[in-house]
């Protein structure tokens, strides 16, 4: 149960990373309009985005196989962290009832704590993650 359970993680989270760096790729301006609205415009540039786009979309993937685990997890986690404490605001308040207000609160966003947690628990079980191709391989 615990390997399906790591296969399980590892592909939502992986799909989460591989379809915003679809999205990106696709629609950059997508991704300029995420980049100003919640991160002060920080990789606003239609190049950084194709750049970020792409770096998501081998991560995701590298992710959703179980290659490369010791860096594409921790590749992985520093992602989904960053960008969970990045939105802090609407993780503590998803109801806008004291720091933010129902106008600017976003409740779509609260699943970025699980999804972050999901990759910590990823991390911390890496070396049990018998379904991915790292250890069906043999390699560690």
């Amino acid at each position: 149960m615990k390997a399906i359970s790591l296969l399980l993680l590892r592909v939502a989270t992986g799909l989460l990373l591989l379809i915003w760096g679809i999205v990106r790729l696709g629609a950059p301006e997508m991704g300029a309009h995420v980049s100003n609205k919640y991160y002060g415009g920080l990789g606003q540039a239609t190049a950084i985005q194709m750049i970020w786009g792409s770096a998501l979309v081998v991560v995701g993937l590298l992710c959703i196989a179980g290659l490369w685990r010791r860096f594409s997890y921790a590749a992985q986690a520093i992602i989904l962290v960053t960008g969970a404490l990045s939105i802090w605001k609407y993780l503590l308040d998803p109801l806008g009832l004291y720091l933010l207000t129902r106008e600017t609160s976003q409740i779509l966003f609260f699943p970025s704590l699980g999804m972050a947690a999901a990759t910590l628990v990823l991390l911390a079980f890496r070396d049990e993650d018998s379904l991915s191709l790292d250890a069906r391989f043999g390699w560690r």
